[in-house]
């Protein structure tokens, strides 16, 4: 799990197994596994709430790493409603959003997941993946 600051293009999403987690499920680690897109290995993610990923206004804060409006086209965030505008522009179901970079065990293929966490609603605890997808950095 490491964080992005090179420029990226987006390539294919991984097909991911399980991508939404409640209360307890996320407890001490949502575990997930994603298929590389490249050779077809599966490969296991694990998300620690409150410790795991990198906020993702660092990624397209002056679209250092990748543009708004990519990560809008590949339905990797949406737009933040107004009331929750303080978790920044653009988030996954208006919640604190977060992301990490990872590699496939096999091939070595790079791959972002974007994801966020946080309280739905009283005693509702909620980590949702928006996605893996496949990445290349741009020179």
């Amino acid at each position: 799990m490491y964080s992005i600051s090179k420029k990226i293009k987006i390539g294919k999403k991984a097909l991911i197994q399980k991508d939404r987690f409640i209360n307890d499920e996320a407890i001490p680690a949502a575990v997930t596994r994603f298929t590389c897109c490249e050779c077809g290995q599966e490969n296991t993610v694990e998300i620690s709430p409150y410790q795991s990923g990198f906020p993702i206004l660092q990624i397209y804060n002056e679209n250092k790493v990748i543009s708004r409006s990519e990560l809008l086209k590949n339905q990797m965030t949406t737009e933040t409603s107004q009331r929750m505008q303080h978790y920044g522009a653009l988030t996954v179901n208006d919640m604190p959003t977060l992301y990490f970079g990872t590699n496939c065990t096999s091939c070595n293929a790079n791959y972002i997941c974007i994801f966020s966490y946080g309280e739905k609603q009283p005693s509702l605890e909620v980590l949702n993946i928006s996605g893996i997808w496949e990445y290349q950095e741009v020179e």
